[in-house]
């Protein structure tokens, strides 16, 4: 499966790591690591490196996360969801992107689909090491199938994926009524309601300008109980 070629999901930076990780609700911290990978020193031992796992735009002044690297982050932030931590599923990507043939893996229907099965096989064959250990909690076996784990499942059923295969829209997690989605081809991937295509950032300012629910719900053609869910996570208003 080959990159979209000229695509904005692979092309254009979006995001800074900030708003990146601000996005699919993360710490900025731990997005900075999946950006930039990491190089520890514990006293006494030999340097723990970890590349990075995350697809940015290096040497570009301001956004430097493209589209295809928040899909990215978002899988990463269902396998930490699961309490899977990164340094020890790393060896699993590794192989995820061998076995599937394809660079981008995690933004990728291939995951959905194939994902499971070769994480259950790597965790199989290395046993009870941290690794296999790690793997194995990202995944469930049902009527002899093997799928991913109800956490990462939900996660992964919320992307929208292309014909060509590769993650086009992101419906993200921290809301509960609302349907908030990220698309790089509407409101340059700025998160938005998917009824009415208002931007959140924009419906939210003109509440904290004084103006009522009821008055944005009619206007942006946004359910009233999708504004309060949006205020619920940006805000102290209880939905």
């Amino acid at each position: 499966m080959a990159e979209a070629e000229g695509s904005v999901r692979f092309d254009v930076p979006l995001y800074s790591v900030s708003d990146a990780a601000r996005h699919i609700d993360v710490p900025r911290s731990t997005f900075d690591t999946w950006v930039r990978g990491y190089s520890r020193r514990p006293e006494g031992r030999s340097p723990v490196i970890g590349a990075p796992v995350v697809t940015f735009i290096p040497d570009h002044r301001g956004p430097t996360v493209p589209f295809v690297g928040l899909a990215e982050g978002f899988v990463l932030a269902a396998f930490r969801e699961a309490g899977v931590p990164l340094q020890r599923i790393r060896p699993a990507i590794t192989r995820l992107q061998e076995e599937l043939g394809i660079a981008h893996v995690l933004a990728s229907r291939s995951l959905y689909t194939d994902g499971a099965e070769v994480l259950y096989d790597y965790a199989e064959a290395s046993g009870d090491t941290p690794e296999g250990k790690s793997a194995r909690q990202l995944v469930v076996v049902r009527s002899n199938q093997r799928l991913f784990q109800e956490v990462v499942d939900s996660y992964l059923r919320r992307i929208d994926f292309a014909a060509d295969g590769w993650a086009r829209a992101i419906h993200l997690p921290q809301y509960r009524a609302a349907d908030v989605v990220v698309d790089p081809e509407r409101s340059f991937g700025i998160p938005i309601f998917a009824r009415g295509a208002a931007r959140v950032e924009v419906v939210l300012g003109r509440f904290k300008a004084g103006e009522s629910v009821e008055t944005l719900s009619e206007e942006f053609g946004v359910p009233a109980d999708e504004l309060f869910d949006a205020l619920r996570v940006h805000t102290d208003v209880a939905a």
